[in-house]
């Protein structure tokens, strides 16, 4: 893929799938700046494969819900790149609950981390890619934003907030040439889906299309593929990895 900007940075890419977003777009040539709350260990491990394989990266450690450390964070990638080309908002949590159970502080805990969060990054990311009058975010959503669960009414309602905020953060931005995009993955292999007794795996599983849950690479490279230049005409779009699970 061809990049024309030269430094990204990727929220909650310690582990996971911000891991593998984080790795991908070190092989593609960016600067990768992997943001952690706790993984200090976790994001110095991802810093040091990037390396490895011939890339760049730093680790910049800070809470993305709160505002202060998020602004600051990105003041000094500007500090030290010259700018900041890309964004991609991955970090979250999950609280899950039936509803009826669930109590207020639990509801707004995700939402602060995963809804407030990706506002205040894509809030600072448009101040500063506006001067340069280039750009592009990412914003990880989920399939769960598209149809709801239960038990996930705090999560769904996250994830669905991101992917409308999204068109509104791409209509602003248009004018001066910066591209917002969301992708929801579905049931993905991760540590998360790891822990699933097999035969609730193969109730999931017979729910897909393709037959079997996704790759965390198959993820990243949708996300490497709406910041490139190869999707300089896609801008307030929402790009499906989930192996058919919503058509």
């Amino acid at each position: 893929m061809h990049f024309t900007g030269n430094n990204v940075l990727v929220t909650g890419g310690s582990r996971g799938i911000g891991a593998q977003i984080a790795r991908t777009l070190g092989a593609e040539g960016l600067k990768v700046w992997i943001n952690y709350r706790s993984g200090a260990e976790e994001a110095a491990q991802v810093k040091a494969q990037i390396e490895a394989a011939g890339g760049q990266a730093e680790t910049i450690g800070f809470d993305v819900t709160d505002e202060e450390a998020f602004v600051a964070a990105i003041k000094r990638i500007v500090e030290e790149d010259g700018a900041l080309s890309y964004l991609v908002n991955n970090a979250g949590i999950t609280k899950d609950k039936l509803a009826m159970r669930m109590k207020t502080d639990e509801f707004m805990a995700v939402i602060e981390a995963n809804l407030k969060s990706a506002f205040i990054g894509c809030r600072e990311a448009l101040k500063v890619m506006g001067k340069k009058r280039f750009g592009s975010v990412v914003n990880v959503a989920s399939i769960v934003g598209e149809t709801g669960n239960a038990g996930q009414s705090n999560y769904a309602a996250s994830k669905g907030g991101m992917i409308a905020m999204t068109k509104s953060f791409a209509q602003e931005a248009a004018p001066r040439g910066i591209r917002f995009n969301s992708v929801t993955p579905g049931f993905i292999a991760t540590e998360m889906t790891d822990v699933l007794k097999e035969e609730i795996k193969e109730g999931f599983i017979a729910k897909i299309p393709l037959g079997r849950f996704g790759e965390p690479k198959e993820v990243a490279e949708a996300v490497a593929f709406l910041l490139s230049d190869h999707a300089s005409y896609i801008t307030g779009e929402t790009l499906k990895v989930n192996g058919g699970m919503l058509m």
